[in-house]
């Protein structure tokens, strides 16, 4: 068991490093070089589109605009962004958040791509509903002969989606900020209690289908990131005086690597810290992995070059502003150099400092909020799995089995499920980013139309 354990763990750091950099980095680079920039250049549009100025409620698809793009949202806003970023800066130091920055540019054009490709290759499921997502662009864009593509994506994908690695970390930052403090003894039945609770919610949520979980999702993660925001603010505030010298130290620290503490890649420090800030970088905002254009695929729209853009912005706000503020709040405060603390606890250390009465609390509310949305999207992600593979009539199987996996990754902390979950997730990026790069031709033929019809209007 132990040997299998090693094996799993080998395997899931392995598809994390070199094979995802090429895929997601070196695919994301040729998209944006090949673009020319040329969804950066509409950033203003997107914000028209995203407020609804578009929108049209006879277009084909479920949800708006802004629902898909907060559907998407609340699976990227979470343990990737608080303990992730905490993970990153302990072991890398500053120079890793400029790293995370250039891995979020590139996965804005990188989800420009993937989630124009899911409104212009939209397919059918077998009730004869409108479909979008990464199996549906390959087999109606690349042609049936690249299902066995579509049938891997979907198989990584009922596992990938698994919700056990994020009910781990939010059990596990339960216990740190709001049991232990207090006395309360953690064992096998306060675990469980919290798995119930969260089963309870999940349930409630996702049984409800993808217009519950876009209307639940819509009101969360707006609310939650502006609390997150205010209360980074507050931080910022209090320490105003090193934010130059750490904003500065980021960039300088990029190419001297005078923090890091990991391994070497390439031969040299510098190339262990940009693998780590981008690897960190494409855990947080899933740029190139494929399941945010399963929700953006639903989008109501019959213009795919719009939700491209809308999409866009998911990168932005999810590494750019959210990562960003994670990260400055451990720089400023200094646990990053004070305390052996790592992930959550990390940046909880820094919320406890700046704010000494009840400010690891609200990072608790903010944690939760954002582990407990990312469960509803997940299901969705996984049920579009199983329907495509099983048909639509049977995809609500795959609840039962993802409420299951909850009760799991609350109660147990098997680090070969949490492995292999991690691992298969990154291997939907194969699929995806191969169709992609194959499809970018096609996208960005439609994009020249778009714009040009744009602008004679």
């Amino acid at each position: 068991m132990e040997k299998l354990d090693q094996l799993i763990a080998d395997f899931a750091s392995f598809v994390w490093g070199i094979p995802l950099l090429i895929i997601l980095i070196g695919g994301g680079l040729f998209l944006v070089i090949y673009s020319r920039f040329l969804p950066f250049r509409y950033i203003g549009h997107a914000m028209q589109v995203l407020r609804g100025k578009y929108d049209n409620p006879n277009d084909p698809g479920e949800i708006s605009h802004f629902q898909a793009l907060t559907t998407a949202l609340s699976t990227t806003i979470g343990m990737g962004n608080i303990s992730g970023v905490a993970v990153a800066i302990s072991i890398g130091g500053p120079g890793a958040v400029f790293w995370l920055w250039i891995s979020a540019i590139i996965g804005m054009n990188t989800k420009f791509f993937t989630s124009s490709l899911a409104i212009m290759y939209r397919g059918k499921d077998s009730n004869g509903d409108i479909q979008g997502g990464p199996m549906y662009f390959i087999t109606e864009g690349l042609g049936k002969k690249w299902k066995p593509l579509a049938v891997f994506f979907c198989l990584c994908g009922l596992i990938g989606v698994l919700p056990v690695f994020n009910v781990n970390q939010l059990t596990q930052a339960i216990n740190d900020i709001v049991l232990i403090p207090r006395g309360i003894t953690v064992n096998f039945y306060s675990n469980l209690s919290v798995g119930i609770v969260l089963v309870v919610m999940t349930s409630v949520v996702i049984l409800g289908g993808l217009g519950r979980i876009s209307k639940v999702a819509s009101k969360l993660v707006p609310s939650m990131v502006l609390l997150y925001f205010m209360l980074v603010l507050i931080i910022l505030i209090l320490n105003i005086e090193v934010i130059p010298k750490y904003f500065s130290l980021i960039f300088t620290d990029a190419f001297s690597a005078s923090f890091y503490k990991g391994d070497t890649f390439f031969g040299g420090v510098v190339g262990g810290l940009i693998l780590l800030g981008i690897r960190r970088g494409a855990f947080s905002n899933e740029a190139g992995i494929g399941t945010a254009p399963m929700a953006h695929g639903a989008a109501k729209t019959t213009e795919s070059i719009r939700e491209g853009l809308v999409a866009m912005l998911g990168p932005a706000i999810d590494t750019l502003i959210v990562c960003t503020l994670t990260a400055l709040a451990i720089l400023v405060t200094g646990v990053w150099q004070t305390t052996d603390a790592n992930g959550v606890s990390l940046t909880a250390s820094a919320f406890a400092m700046a704010i000494p009465y009840g400010g690891k609390y609200l990072l608790m509310l903010c944690v939760a909020v954002f582990s407990i949305s990312s469960l509803f999207s997940y299901s969705y992600y996984g049920m579009k799995c199983a329907s495509y593979l099983f048909g639509a009539n049977r995809k609500h199987y795959f609840n039962y089995f993802y409420i299951a996996s909850i009760i799991i990754g609350a109660t147990t902390s098997l680090s070969l499920m949490l492995n292999l979950i991690d691992g298969v997730f990154a291997l939907m990026a194969i699929p995806t980013m191969t169709a992609t790069l194959l499809l970018a031709p096609r996208v960005l033929k439609e994009a020249k139309h778009y714009f040009n019809s744009l602008k004679n209007s």
